[in-house]
């Protein structure tokens, strides 16, 4: 298996695992082989001896006595979370807000970039920090959860699992009045990925790489889906949630069986520090009983997007 995680159509998510499973079996026509125990190749790693001293602040008693907790959350990353007017918004954001409400503080952002591959974003906003600059947060937002990467990165607790997420297409009713279309079909009709995504990786690697004068590239799905919006392209291709959020009239999306794509969905939830495992159960908790009570799917509903529920 990888030891980095990146996976750009969800920013920090699982590039090298899933983009490398997807390309193989693309390319190859077969699936990966899965270890029956994720954690078979485990080995113990060293704890961190040194940290920086806004560690401090990070258990419960400190949190409530200052009457804040902070979340670190992707930029300029819409319909998740990004800034307009000022103001930090999107689903990450409102479920952040839900979790803070639930302990009874204040929840304060902190916007930050996609690292080279999610262990990095880990190392740099969740158990030690940047070399230069930032700071570690109580919690960070949309972070996959994977059990055999959950072994090797024991400085982070993974809890809170609240959605999934799934490769989808999206594609032009007026060009598909009847069939929707599949991966084939854009042997000869256009599609829209955003660049370097698991979705270009596939795309690239189907049939031997048939498909590779059809495939335009995009440096966000959001320009992808206003190609698909404006006629440039036919289709579009990438994670259903901004598939959605960039959804205009005429524009269809499905979730087709995709052959050699290793993992088409996947969980998203928090991680925080490994030395706050109590914060973790209570963070578990909000997020568990805001499904239940429908409050999570109401914040995607609120954006337009549809809760996929989360493997728990």
């Amino acid at each position: 298996m990888p030891t980095a995680l990146r996976f750009p159509d969800c920013r920090s998510v699982l590039r090298s695992l899933l983009c490398g499973l997807a390309v193989a079996g693309a390319i190859n026509g077969a699936g990966p082989v899965w270890a029956a125990d994720p954690c078979a190749d485990y080995v113990p790693q060293a704890r961190p001896q040194n940290v920086g001293r806004d560690i401090v602040g990070q258990d419960i008693d400190q949190i409530l006595d200052r009457g804040y907790m902070t979340f670190a959350v992707y930029a300029d990353y819409p319909p998740y979370s990004w800034s307009e007017g000022g103001k930090v918004q999107g689903v990450d954001v409102d479920i952040a807000r839900l979790i803070a409400a639930d302990f009874g503080v204040e929840a304060r952002f902190r916007e930050v970039a996609a690292g080279e591959n999610l262990e990095a974003d880990l190392r740099f906003n969740i158990w030690k920090g940047a070399l230069i600059g930032g700071a570690v947060s109580n919690v960070m937002m949309r972070v996959p959860y994977d059990s055999a990467f959950k072994c090797r990165v024991e400085q982070v607790t993974f809890t809170g699992q609240y959605a999934g997420e799934a490769i989808a297409i999206a594609y032009s009713e007026a060009e598909y009045p009847e069939e929707k279309p599949v991966p084939a079909y854009f042997r000869f009709d256009t599609v829209a990925v955003e660049n370097d995504s698991i979705s270009d990786f596939y795309l690239s690697g189907f049939a031997g790489g048939q498909l590779a004068a059809n495939i335009k590239r995009y440096p966000t799905m959001a320009e992808a889906m206003e190609a698909l919006a404006q006629g440039d392209v036919m289709a579009a291709m990438g994670p259903l949630g901004q598939l959605e959020y960039g959804r205009r009239d005429g524009v269809g999306i499905h979730r087709p069986p995709l052959a050699g794509l290793a993992r088409s969905s996947w969980t998203l939830g928090t991680g925080l520090h490994f030395s706050y495992k109590p914060m973790g159960y209570m963070i578990d908790d909000a997020i568990n009983y805001a499904l239940q009570d429908g409050r999570i799917e109401a914040i995607y509903a609120n954006y337009g997007l549809t809760l996929l529920p989360p493997e728990r």
